[in-house]
């Protein structure tokens, strides 16, 4: 990307999505512990304060990537009720656990290293009962427990040691932004794949910690076998699932043979269906909804864009007002440069949802390339009141004051995203600006 044509675009209110686009990278995040569930010593990265506060500065941006918890008490409340029950019976009863439902249609939960816990529309939908839901907050909570995300940073450690030569202190480093238009299946970097290892022991931790709850262990079987057979059906709705959670005939017959013979005692307890399907029957009436979504997230991650936009338009005429659905069709009706219908549907889901902040981004980027400046600040600087902390925001939001020829504040906002960020095209463009106009030499 060139940047003096970029000034001139800018002066001239001319972005294009190409431009946009080629501005961002995301910024990377850079001792010995006594695991709280053997009792060894396990290689950790973070100490617990840390993992609770990688939580609270991570676990908000990944979940409003993930669309943010759905817009109905009753579910939340329900899962958080089925949380408090497993997380009463834990190894570190003392972390903060928190428990969303998330409008990701992706099949997939995940957790923080200090407990802060998402399960997606698009698995809640594919399970029977209750027992089910337990095991897979169970095994969950068994990440948390044995501080698997921890031991993850700390063997990133060792391994960046070995290549630099370079003493690192065991902290948890800074966290960067990614201006995104394209669909993101997965989690952060926080997320990246468990060892099948650390599957394992998780899935035995969750199924102990189920049985303990007054839950029967044939829930954490019927979640594997329910995870394996999607897996041959449709790997391409799972692919982020098993990305990060590395799946398995061997652990469902784990699962099995642990329930059978150690838990069996526990089988003969009520799974919880009628309260499952009583507590979650909102979410699956709009079931149609969620496979299109599905489907279309495929489609957009091979880049078929046309397909995707179909998939996304059957979703809205099952459910018109889905936010995650007006926003998915959005970001495909962009990548097919079709942006004013693209900031139509954009602005379709700010007002649906407007707590949530991924569509307040969407519609700045949109209003940029729509040559509307002022608009495009307005949406960037809500999108910075719910979700602070986007370096990739901050650098938008001088895009657009320059765009409505008010120099000193967009110095301020270039200024404010080198003081986070000097790599990458956004920082070249960032300090040739604040060069020009004499605010550095």
């Amino acid at each position: 990307m060139n940047i003096d044509e970029l000034a001139l675009s800018l002066q001239r209110n001319r972005l294009t999505r190409r431009q946009v686009l080629g501005l961002f990278g995301a910024a990377a995040l850079s001792g010995c512990a006594s695991s709280p569930v053997g009792g060894g010593s396990i290689l950790v990265g973070m100490d617990e304060d840390e993992e609770k506060a990688v939580d609270k500065k991570v676990a908000p941006q990944q979940f409003s990537q993930d669309l943010g918890a759905v817009q109905d008490a009753q579910i939340n409340d329900y899962l958080v009720s089925v949380g408090r029950r497993l997380d009463a019976n834990v190894h570190r009863p003392q972390m903060p656990y928190s428990y969303r439902v998330l409008n990701a249609n992706y099949v997939n939960a995940y957790t923080f290293p200090g407990g802060a816990m998402g399960v997606t529309r698009g698995i809640l939908v594919e399970l029977d009962n209750e027992a089910e839901l337990a095991g897979l907050l169970g095994h969950e909570l068994g990440h948390v427990n044995a501080r698997h995300a921890a031991q993850r940073q700390g063997k990133a450690m060792v391994a960046q040691v070995a290549m630099s030569g370079a003493n690192l202190i065991g902290t948890a480093a800074g966290y960067g932004g990614l201006v995104d238009l394209g669909t993101q299946l997965g989690a952060s970097v926080l997320l990246s794949s468990y060892s099948r290892d650390n599957e394992r022991e998780a899935d035995q931790l969750g199924q102990d910690y189920m049985v303990r709850a007054g839950y029967p262990a044939s829930g954490m079987v019927g979640l594997q076998e329910l995870l394996v057979e999607q897996q041959k059906s449709s790997p391409g709705m799972l692919q982020t699932m098993f990305s990060t959670h590395p799946m398995s005939s061997e652990r469902r017959d784990t699962a099995r043979q642990l329930a059978e013979e150690k838990y069996a005692a526990s089988n003969k307890r009520d799974p919880g269906r009628e309260r499952f399907m009583d507590s979650t029957a909102a979410l699956r009436r709009i079931k149609p909804c969620i496979d299109a979504c599905q489907k279309g997230e495929t489609a957009m991650a091979g880049k078929q864009y046309g397909k995707a936009e179909e998939q996304f338009r059957t979703a809205l005429k099952a459910t018109p007002r889905d936010y995650a659905a007006n926003l998915l069709l959005a970001k495909s009706l962009s990548m097919q440069d079709k942006d004013a219908q693209a900031l139509e549907y954009a602005r379709a889901a700010t007002k649906i949802y407007p707590q949530e902040a991924q569509a307040q981004k969407l519609v700045g980027v949109l209003a940029l390339q729509q040559r509307d400046p002022a608009s495009a600040y307005a949406h960037l600087d809500q999108y910075d009141r719910l979700l602070p902390g986007d370096v990739g925001v901050t650098f938008l939001k001088g895009v657009s004051q320059e765009g409505m020829g008010n120099r000193q504040e967009a110095a301020r906002f270039y200024a404010a995203y080198l003081r986070q960020n000097r790599q990458g095209k956004a920082a070249e463009y960032s300090q040739s600006r604040l060069q020009s106009w004499g605010y550095l030499k």
